[in-house]
């Protein structure tokens, strides 16, 4: 938030989401009295914003309404559709969330985050522009890797893995991590970027700080050069923080978190697995077996070609004109 324009006006209204687990059934869903009740609330407070929105809307009278996916959008897209405002819709994930599958029936555009065979949208209204990511995320040279693994305070000499969950963290991650540590930093040297929730309990048994091993809770600044500085990371399947890495070409190992709704993050990885361009290790084969990971981590560092390969695959799917591109797609809807 600290690059954010503090004028530019915000304004706040209700909405609500669908509470939907990818790994349990619907009939379980059904069955959840607790998650029954709090969709049904949610979804008067989406009524309740769909009212907000459309006399908010009739008072600024705006040419164009441009919303991204989650679940706040749907009042206002619907609002703007009964208004007749044109709307364009980006979707970061390769799997379609239900506001955007709502939405897409009568937007103007949609701009999407994977290439275009990914989604079921209206090819003639839709376009692959990426996601836009920080310029400060793109390819490192060799100099400037050493550099930002000098400016973080890490060896040189020793091939370093970064892992990190977002950020709140990933505990199923970092307890794999924390039980093959060992065996990890015979590999090279290791950060954890462990989220604020787990950071105590991890701290207590891990190694101090050093220039071969460090923890750290959250990093909110120099995330590109922490990212640049690696010679392999493991992450998270976010849309973004996917896309980060591709800007940055990095050999990557993919975790996805299967619990999140619709499986998008799965969704996600399945994207650039195909291509070849990252490695996806299952979550729950992980936490049976912590050494899988170590084994794909060895796997990357030791085979320099294969590893070569993966960086030149991921790398195309950064798209660097991707704020420009929406852009152009939000104005050529003015009327």
């Amino acid at each position: 938030m600290s690059n954010f324009d503090k004028n530019i006006p915000v304004h706040r209204i209700f909405s609500g989401k669908l509470r939907r687990y990818h790994h349990l059934s619907v009939l379980r869903q059904l069955l959840w009295p607790s998650l029954v009740l709090k969709n049904v609330r949610d979804g008067f407070l989406v009524l309740l914003g769909f009212f907000q929105s459309f006399f908010k809307l009739i008072i600024w009278r705006p040419d164009v309404v441009f919303t991204k996916g989650g679940y706040v959008c749907l009042p206002v897209g619907i609002a703007a559709r009964i208004l007749s405002i044109p709307l364009v819709i980006h979707d970061s994930d390769a799997h379609p969330g239900l506001t955007n599958r709502i939405l897409s029936k009568w937007a103007t555009k949609i701009a999407t985050g994977a290439p275009l065979e990914y989604y079921s949208y209206p090819k003639e209204r839709s376009r692959y522009v990426g996601i836009p990511v920080a310029s400060e995320f793109h390819e490192f040279t060799e100099f400037e890797q050493l550099e930002a693994k000098e400016k973080w305070g890490i060896r040189t000499d020793r091939p370093l893995i970064v892992v990190t969950g977002g950020g709140l963290g990933a505990s199923r991650i970092n307890d794999a991590i924390m039980k093959d540590l060992g065996s990890l930093l015979k590999l090279g040297s290791l950060i954890l970027v462990s989220g604020k929730w787990q950071y105590d309990e991890i701290k207590a048994i891990a190694p101090k700080n050093d220039d071969n091993f460090q923890l750290h809770s959250f990093v909110s600044n120099n995330m590109n050069l922490l990212l640049g500085a690696a010679d392999v990371v493991i992450a998270r399947a976010g849309a973004t923080t996917i896309l980060e890495l591709a800007a940055l070409a990095k050999p990557t190992i993919l975790i996805p978190n299967a619990k999140l709704t619709g499986g998008h993050q799965i969704k996600n990885a399945e994207v650039y697995r195909k291509a070849g361009a990252v490695k996806i290790v299952d979550e729950d084969l992980m936490i049976d077996k912590p050494s899988i990971l170590t084994d794909v981590v060895n796997e990357i560092l030791s085979n320099r070609k294969e590893t070569l390969q993966m960086s030149q695959l991921f790398a195309p799917f950064a798209r660097p004109d991707a704020a420009t591109d929406v852009a152009d797609m939000i104005i050529s809807c003015v009327k």
